[in-house]
């Protein structure tokens, strides 16, 4: 583990560096406290840290104060070194921001056992953090394919929406359903069929760029949305995205299978200031017109007359707003 040591007495400073060197700790060492904020500060840099309290540039006290501020980075654990024993000393330091307090001349081993309590501190931060990012990742994905849920992808469509209509571009909206699928779990069982979804979720999440969403939408349906869309590729984008499914066999427990998608594609360039609802239903129909016109194609969503004039309506509406 990364140590720092901030100690602007070069001979204090080298013992202690041999000293934990020889404890197994990857040392990094400093003459001041604005050295000493810089390490700390860094991305990856260490987590643990012996500052002295009276250094040139900024304090011990003002280093944990100013480390304490950024809460955007991982939690560090520091040792403050000082020569002054009072109690009004100690609870300067530890109101400051520092974890723990050592007097000079401290004990090797002393100092060893509360880093060891530093390192302990450390990995259960680890451990809730982990737990936090696990909750998390549960609460917005879904736990067959790990694609995100309807309602994270929801959520982001939504947000997508605003911002494509704030920044005059066009966001392409793709709903697709795995062809016969039914037929797949009534005669292969569900475990196949949840091997099929998984390769289909892969298989879609590696057809679109790493700015785009790919949703699970419910059952065998699945929600991508192609962020900054040119309308003029996007046909093309979305036809590359339906072929990817079936370009080659699924390899699954009871043999290849060759799965195909239909989809239905809406650009949100064509229908104005809509409410995400609606897109989705819109594009929810030209699903179901590429299922009749015989599956494994696309169909576009387009505005017919009345919507044309009622986009146009909502579009003046929401000028004024601006």
């Amino acid at each position: 583990m990364k140590i720092l040591i901030a100690e602007d007495e070069a001979l204090s400073r080298r013992l202690l560096e041999k000293t934990l060197e020889r404890a197994g700790y990857e040392v990094i060492t400093v003459e001041n406290g604005k050295q000493a904020l810089e390490q700390l500060c860094k991305h990856e840099g260490p987590r643990l840290a012996l500052l002295d309290w009276v250094m040139p540039e900024l304090d011990g006290p003002g280093v944990c104060r100013a480390v304490r501020t950024r809460a955007d980075q991982t939690y560090v654990y520091m040792v403050l070194l000082t020569s002054k024993g009072s109690k009004e000393e100690t609870v300067l330091g530890l109101e400051s921001g520092a974890d723990d307090y050592l007097t000079k001349p401290f004990n090797a081993e002393e100092l060893r056992a509360r880093l060891r309590v530093g390192e302990r501190i450390l990995l259960l931060e680890d451990r809730l953090v982990e737990a936090r990012e696990n909750m998390r990742f549960r609460a917005t994905h879904d736990p067959l394919t790990s694609l995100l849920n309807r309602g994270a992808i929801m959520d982001l469509l939504s947000r997508e929406l605003n911002r494509s209509r704030r920044e005059q571009k066009s966001t392409a909206i793709l709903l697709g359903d795995v062809d016969h699928f039914k037929r797949v779990n009534d005669t292969l069982g569900h475990v196949v069929g949840d091997e099929v979804l998984v390769e289909i979720a892969n298989r879609l999440l590696g057809s679109v760029r790493s700015y785009d969403f790919v949703g699970r939408y419910g059952g065998e349906e699945f929600l991508v949305v192609l962020n900054s869309c040119d309308p003029n590729y996007a046909p093309g984008r979305a036809e590359d995205i339906r072929k990817s499914v079936s370009h080659r066999p699924i390899q699954t427990a009871k043999g290849p299978l060759s799965p195909t998608m239909s989809f239905g594609v809406l650009l949100s360039a064509d229908w104005g200031p809509r409410p995400v609802e609606e897109l989705l239903h819109e594009v929810d129909i030209a699903l179901y017109e590429a299922k009749g016109a015989g599956r494994d194609c696309l169909r576009l969503a387009k505005p017919g007359p009345q919507a044309e004039v009622l986009s146009a309506a909502l579009s003046q509406s929401a000028r004024r707003r601006d």
